[in-house]
């Protein structure tokens, strides 16, 4: 499998910094209403552990598993639990996709940030379903669907800034529809020092587009239920109960 993360990876945990800011407040306190489950909470696509750091804050007693399949973002994630010893006791880190992980029987959350445009339409709705049955009856799971949500181009566009010591980090991206269910990302990367670029990385990557309301009948198929994190473009799933 090709590591899609392999160039980009020491800039993607700066440069997503300021998402989890924005959302892990109203995330954590989500998920401090499932302390009296006994489930695991699953991290898919875990990247540099952010949202893994957030889950474990959150449920002190949980036991976490950390899926993901690039080996450049988990050289990131272990060394971010290694860190932190007791953290890096409970989480176990999974070197595979979200297609080829063995759910366990019961889990109490799924997290799946930042990550659904990886797989294609079926591999999509079959997360669901398998998610749904193994999903405890007061667990959520944690999905976000950024834009493009049809397949349009996308103008360039910066990222915030991140300095870090003496040097400022810097993302652009733009897409272009590539068929009528996805988009081809063209991201470049750049290190600057005293506002001059002193090194770039270029990476293009495939993401499948979905509309919430396609993602709404797909979640209902599976008798799952959805809201909003707040004001966020986060969405809360549960199973239905009736």
């Amino acid at each position: 499998m090709t590591d899609s993360y392999a160039k980009s990876a020491p800039f993607i945990d700066p440069l997503i910094a300021g998402f989890w800011q924005q959302v892990g407040h109203s995330l954590a306190a989500e998920l401090r209403r499932l302390s009296a489950l006994s489930g695991p909470v699953i991290d898919l696509g875990a990247g540099a552990g952010r949202g893994t750091r957030i889950a474990a804050a959150a449920l002190p007693e949980a036991r976490l598993l950390a899926v993901e399949p690039s080996a450049a973002m988990r050289t990131a994630l272990l060394a971010r639990l290694m860190d932190d010893p007791p953290l890096a006791a409970r989480t176990t880190v999974v070197a595979e996709g979200a297609m080829e992980f063995p759910f366990p029987e019961r889990v109490r959350a799924v997290l799946a940030v930042n990550m659904i445009g990886h797989l294609t339409p079926d591999e999509r709705r079959s997360l669901w379903a398998r998610i749904a049955a193994r999903l405890d009856p007061g667990g959520i799971v944690v999905v976000n669907n950024p834009p493009p949500t049809v397949p349009a181009a996308v103008p360039r566009v910066a990222s915030p800034v991140v300095r870090v010591g003496a040097y400022d980090y810097r993302g652009w991206s733009e897409a272009e529809p590539a068929g009528d269910q996805s988009v081809v990302w063209h991201m470049a990367y750049e290190t600057l020092h005293q506002g001059r670029v002193v090194a770039r990385v270029d990476v293009d990557y495939d993401w499948w587009v979905v509309t919430d309301e396609e993602l709404r009948a797909e979640w209902a198929a599976c008798a799952l239920s959805s809201r909003t994190l707040g004001d966020s473009d986060v969405h809360l799933l549960g199973r239905r109960t009736s």
